[in-house]
């Protein structure tokens, strides 16, 4: 019965709007695929909404999923190739540049969201032509950045 009233408690209790329903474990990477991308897409459209690198970085931590933050890279970079302007070249390159400083993404992560971006390019120039310029263009400006490792740059696809 003591259990049964705590949880009651628990669940009733909010906070910043939140419900505390991970305190038996439905948090982090209890979470499904599906809804850590949807989180991570909603993510990133807040942030060009906004421009509030801080924000978005407090919001990738809360996920408490730093094995899935390679999501957050590709996921962004493929934003950055279907944009049709500079503003969004320029913010993803501010936030991935932030994240990489305040280590919250890791080389590792970094290195796999990379990567996964230059399995699918192929695919991606389908539905975006000169994504592949684009693409060079922002692997360069990360390495330049000192986002990315000159391997991973020179792992590049380019037509």
């Amino acid at each position: 019965r003591a259990a049964l009233d705590r949880a009651t408690v628990l669940l009733s209790v909010t906070k910043g709007g939140k419900r505390i329903d991970n305190v038996w474990g439905s948090g982090g990477g209890q979470q499904s695929v599906k809804h850590l991308v949807k989180e991570i897409d909603m993510l990133l459209k807040e942030y060009l909404l906004s421009g509030d690198v801080l924000e978005a970085e407090r919001c990738l931590q809360e996920l408490e999923v730093p094995h899935f933050h390679h999501e957050l890279v590709y996921e962004a970079v493929v934003m950055v190739l279907e944009s049709t302007g500079e503003k969004t070249f320029k913010m993803i390159l501010d936030l991935l540049k932030s994240l990489w400083r305040s280590s919250v993404i890791t080389m590792d992560q970094m290195k796999r969201g990379y990567e996964r971006v230059y399995r699918e390019i192929p695919d991606i120039n389908l539905d975006v032509p000169h994504s592949y310029s684009v693409l060079e263009r922002f692997v360069e400006e990360c390495f330049q950045a000192g986002i990315i490792s000159k391997p991973l740059r020179d792992l590049c696809p380019s037509r």
